[in-house]
């Protein structure tokens, strides 16, 4: 009875192991690709890399040529705690100057550390396991020419239980998906990269879709509006039923996008002012694809 007793103790404490264990990709599962740091860049201001990880100035947002120092230091204030912006630039020490192809692949996409811990999902990794690893290993590429900056991030202040890092292991079980979260039948090669960049690089979810009680994005609610998670106001329905943003056309939001004004003539606010500078550094054909997969949209349930 007790040999019975102990086997079952083992076989749950494998079990939880194993849900828990940070995974990775090996280096034989790596794409054969040659970075392309042009390519890269353009990654680099659709994923708002500068908008997290470029060091404040004066306690202020940095702008400009200050975008490119990207030794962290922001802080995010959320219902689970205070997340720390950590330092990206090619910083050995510091930084991530010393990761190799893989250890950058698999944080981006797999969320966890070269060390083999879970990252938090404040790294949007979520969204980024929908990108090609070829664009990711643009982007690092575009990250190493960048200028080193040393930093001392102190660590997050998170809240019981979500300072219980091994726990994300379940949460990735759940919300860690690289599937397209909107299935298109479609041909169209413009709407596809729209989708591309909504769904994977621009993680565009992770702010406009409700989270449920564990953090994990609603995909039944797909980019309906959600509170902000810094606790000040919400952030808008961009779907085509939502009231005001459903009736812009397609160059509406190309402009907006480029522009940061409405087609009421208001402008860009809050947190979406980084964004829109991050929209406008990319080419046009990008700020079209992303306004037809937005003006694509099935049409769903009301965000509260």
């Amino acid at each position: 009875m007790k040999r019975a007793a102990l086997l079952l103790v083992l076989a749950a404490v494998l079990a939880g192991w194993w849900i828990l264990r940070p995974t990775t990709w090996s280096e034989s599962e790596l794409p054969a690709h040659s970075p392309d740091v042009k390519a890269g860049e353009k990654v680099f201001w659709a994923g708002g890399c500068a908008s997290c990880h470029a060091t404040p100035v004066n306690g202020r947002r940095a702008k400009g040529a200050d975008r490119l120092l990207l030794g962290g230091g922001a802080e995010l204030d959320t219902p689970f705690g205070v997340f720390r912006m950590p330092n990206i630039s090619p910083h050995e020490s510091d930084g991530i100057g010393g990761w190799s192809d893989l250890d950058f692949v698999n944080a981006m996409q797999l969320g966890v550390s070269p060390s083999g811990q879970h990252y938090y999902p404040s790294f949007p990794y979520a969204s980024y396991a929908r990108m090609k690893s070829e664009e990711v290993l643009d982007l690092f590429a575009f990250l190493k020419q960048l200028e080193p900056v040393a930093s001392d991030r102190p660590e997050h202040e998170l809240k019981f239980p979500w300072n219980l890092r091994n726990g994300i292991g379940v949460w990735k079980r759940l919300y860690l998906d690289p599937a397209p979260v909107i299935d298109l039948a479609t041909d169209d090669a413009r709407l596809k990269h729209g989708q591309a960049l909504v769904e994977g690089a621009g993680h565009c979810g992770e702010c406009h879709t409700p989270r449920d009680s564990l953090g994990g994005m609603d995909k039944k609610r797909w980019l309906t509006g959600a509170p902000n998670l810094e606790g000040r106001g919400s952030v808008p329905n961009i779907t085509p039923m939502a009231e005001g943003f459903g009736d812009w056309s397609e160059s509406d939001i190309v402009y907006y996008l480029e522009t940061g004004f409405t087609p009421d003539f208001d402008a860009v606010g809050g947190s979406m002012v980084a964004v829109q500078e991050n929209m406008a550094m990319l080419d046009a054909a990008d700020r079209e694809a992303i306004a037809r997969y937005l003006k694509a949209l099935p049409t769903g349930p009301q965000s509260e």
